[in-house]
């Protein structure tokens, strides 16, 4: 039971973080970032390189994705800039699925420090701001180490183990765990860095984590959809759009 309230409590983390990140860069970037986007944004390549720079910005694409549907929303986007975005920002979680496979311990403390003593020293000023951006940054990186750390003990549990004895690379079977491990930890990048713990371990072999990864892209799909369906109907286009560009992906593989 304290186990399944770490993770939940981790999650809790990871969403409040996210949050902040998210605010605190529209506060301070928010007019300079709508005017870049809504200008630059026609040519395809830089769409794409802006959903890798964001996302791996904010460290998730469910932010990235929140912000793209409310620019659409407003009219600052339109639609095929919007889901180039979404493709880079996919990409963005890939290198920084990678990126926090090392030893990144040491991060966390120096973000919510750092980001601590500019929010108070300096608050209403764009340094201040950034402050606040440096502890959204620190919360998530240390959420995504704790869903990893309080997700362990679960999968030592006989029922999981179970489950992953019978995950034998079917494909479709893995892709829908993967999604569910995305959906449960609200992060694809929480579920890509589970899957590579389990992997480490030789809880699951290869065939299985790619599965697994490929679920949690199409779960972190399934996120942005369900968090943008407050937007209007342009806005929840683009997420519907990333999330039907992922599942023909998955179909395109199936053997």
């Amino acid at each position: 039971m304290l186990t399944l309230l770490d993770l939940l409590s981790a999650v809790a983390l990871l969403i409040w973080g996210t949050h902040i990140v998210r605010t605190g860069i529209l506060r301070v970037y928010g007019a300079q970032l709508r005017r870049v986007l809504s200008q630059n944004m026609s040519k395809r390549p830089l769409a794409f390189i802006a959903g890798i720079l964001v996302t791996a910005m904010v460290q998730s694409s469910n932010a990235t994705a929140m912000l793209v549907t409310s620019f659409v929303g407003q009219g600052l986007m339109t639609l095929t800039p919007a889901l180039v975005i979404m493709l880079g920002a996919d990409v963005g979680t890939a290198l920084m699925s990678r990126v926090l496979t090392f030893d990144l311990s040491w991060l966390s403390p120096l973000l919510i420090f750092l980001g601590v003593v500019f929010f108070l020293s300096r608050k209403q000023t764009r340094a201040g701001q950034m402050g606040r951006v440096g502890i959204g940054l620190g919360l998530i990186v240390l959420a995504l180490q704790l869903i990893v750390a309080a997700a362990a003990p679960i999968t030592q549990a006989a029922g999981v183990k179970v489950l992953f004895a019978s995950l034998t690379g079917d494909l479709l079977l893995d892709a829908l765990v993967g999604a569910l491990f995305a959906l449960i930890s609200y992060s694809s990048l929480a579920a890509v860095l589970l899957t590579a713990t389990l992997a480490g371990a030789e809880i699951i072999g290869l065939p299985v984590a790619i599965g697994l990864v490929i679920g949690a892209n199409i779960g972190s799909g399934l996120l942005a959809f369900l968090s943008t369906s407050m937007q209007n109907v342009a806005g929840r286009q683009v997420a519907l759009g990333s999330l039907l560009y992922k599942l023909l992906g998955l179909l395109l593989i199936i053997p």
